[in-house]
């Protein structure tokens, strides 16, 4: 049997591999367009950047290494034209010398990947991207003569550019059209993001549109929706899109909006051949709706598969639940499953709770607040996690990716046995404080409102409203509405609340004002606990110009 692997990386790199583990009678041949068969795709932003330094470190896998260890045909600078499927053979063209010549297959193997997203307007040529080995090098040496990089696009790619490029010493402008950095994540979330990237120095716009690019001098002017400035280099990061022209042409089934339609065995609506990586549509698991998921492991696992059908170990792939994490600075961002806005658009009801426990125990040094958002259906099915901190963000999203995974139900969280020691962890783990949560409010134990009805709650007069921080916290920064009775002293001060209204309470993290919704709820009063508190109420807010915050000044924030 001969199979053509068009494409390498994480996709037909690996499948030729696990083929030649699996049967050493295959003739396996890759053709890859770029000079580049097996490479670190992730790592290029932090080539750029100089914290990888050796740039044969990149290259995981060679022509000469593929052939020698695993005795497979590796052509670089081969570009696959078109694909006859009822003779099943492939033309090629050598990019080197132009030669251009057919080869036979049995079963064909399409991980064409993806391309980078160029914007159509004009001056667009002049702008970079970075996709593969040979733009990190051109861009690696184009840098050495730039002081000012604008960055468009707010996604993974653009964000991990952005912190490179300050390590490197350069001013940086990050322009993103949408109101928020990282779409994946929520907005109150992504506002954490952003803070961090102003404080490293990062100018960043959010909500605008780049509208051209224009050459004068030795400058390169941006033109946005309200504002023109020059800068010396602009780097597009805005994504990327299937590279699915040649399945398209050889008339394989495409989705209209990009994608190779394949079944549960990745086969295309060619049953010869496959395909793997960022050109398919998946599922996933969650909602089954189909997705690009653009991610590296999966595309590992799909290849793997791909592997197993050819040689006849049939096995589907169930899909995937989008894992992700980013290093922003001193921050880390990880999130698994639906955001709000993909459940909303899908019409799917759920619920949420927030949590900022520490990443190990508070008494051993070094301990860090965690942000966790955890989404979940009335049955208590996890839905989407999002996590953000600077230690135990990883650990965080894996136990709950695993969840989801396994449909391990929120409430059952709270039983889990967790490892603990000072240094690591606490004997209440995040993950156990999350399944606390919910079992509360399902008990009825407490109700809650989120940051997003504060303003509109304020504006209605809808009851008393009550800070139960100490007051060094209270004068330090706080919503002018709430008055504040500190936790400790709020048994005292009962008789000073009206039982007639109900009581909005808020404190730093929601913990402190869990305790006193429970100790007004005893006392007969009606009272709601605001998710998430007010570390994240003025994170998000202080950003976006409220009216309602009292800043460490005493001057309002209007």
């Amino acid at each position: 049997m001969r199979v053509i692997i068009v494409g390498g990386v994480a996709g037909g790199a690996t499948c030729a591999t696990r083929l030649r583990r699996l049967r050493e009678d295959i003739e396996i041949v890759i053709y890859e367009k770029t000079n580049y068969v097996s490479y670190a795709n992730c790592g290029l932003p932090y080539y750029l950047g100089g914290v990888i330094t050796d740039k044969n470190k990149l290259t995981l896998q060679s022509p000469k290494s593929f052939k020698e260890r695993f005795n497979v045909d590796v052509n670089v600078n081969h570009e696959v034209l078109s694909i006859d499927t009822n003779n099943k053979e492939v033309l090629v063209k050598n990019l080197i010398n132009g030669e251009v010549f057919k080869d036979k297959y049995d079963k064909l193997l399409l991980a064409t990947g993806a391309k980078a997203k160029i914007p159509d307007l004009e001056g667009k040529e002049l702008a970079y991207t970075l996709k593969n080995v040979e733009d990190t090098f051109n861009l690696s040496t184009k840098l050495k003569k730039a002081n000012e990089v604008v960055v468009v696009g707010a996604g993974f790619i653009g964000l991990e550019l952005v912190e490179n490029l300050i390590h490197l010493g350069k001013k940086v402008v990050l322009v993103e059209r949408l109101d928020q950095v990282l779409s994946p994540i929520d907005r109150e979330m992504a506002a954490f993001l952003e803070h961090e990237l102003e404080k490293n120095g990062v100018s960043v716009k959010l909500n605008i549109n780049l509208l051209s690019l224009e050459k004068t001098n030795n400058k390169i002017v941006v033109n946005l929706d309200n504002e023109v400035f020059q800068t010396d280099m602009v780097i597009f990061a805005l994504g990327v899109s299937p590279n699915d022209i040649l399945a398209r042409n050889s008339g394989l089934e495409v989705s209209p909006k990009g994608g190779i339609l394949v079944n549960d065995y990745l086969q295309t609506s060619n049953e010869d051949i496959y395909a793997c990586g960022d050109v398919i549509l998946t599922k996933n698991i969650i909602d089954n709706q189909l997705y690009l998921s653009n991610l590296a492991g999966p595309a590992n696992k799909q290849a793997r598969i791909v592997a197993n059908n050819i040689c006849g170990y049939k096995q589907k792939y169930l899909g995937n639940i989008g894992s992700s994490i980013i290093k922003i600075f001193n921050l880390n961002c990880a999130f698994v499953g639906l955001n709000e806005k993909k459940l909303q658009n899908l019409n799917i009801k759920y619920n949420k709770i927030y949590l900022s426990p520490n990443d190990h125990a508070s008494y051993y040094p070094g301990s860090q607040a965690l942000t966790i958002k955890i989404l979940y259906s009335d049955n208590y099915n996890i839905l989407g996690a999002q996590v953000i901190g600077e230690s135990g963000v990883d650990k965080t999203i894996d136990i709950l990716a695993l969840a989801i995974y396994s449909k391990i139900n929120l409430l059952d969280l709270e039983n889990v046995d967790f490892a603990y020691a000072p240094p690591f962890n606490s004997a209440k783990t995040p993950i156990n404080i999350a399944g606390y949560i919910a079992s509360n409010l399902k008990l009825g134990l407490v109700k809650q409102y989120d940051i997003f009805m504060v303003n509109e709650l304020i504006l209605k007069k809808a009851g008393i409203f009550l800070d139960v921080r100490t007051n060094s916290e209270y004068n330090s920064g706080h919503i002018k509405e709430y008055i504040n009775i500190p936790l400790d002293n709020l048994h005292a001060n009962l008789a000073k609340l009206d039982k007639n209204k109900d009581i909005y309470v808020m404190c730093q993290s929601a913990l402190r004002s869990y305790l006193a919704c429970r100790i007004l709820t005893n006392n007969g009063f009606s009272c709601y606990n605001l998710a998430g508190g007010y570390r994240l109420y003025a994170n998000y807010y202080l950003n976006r110009t409220p009216n309602l915050i009292v800043l460490s000044d005493g001057k309002e924030k209007i």
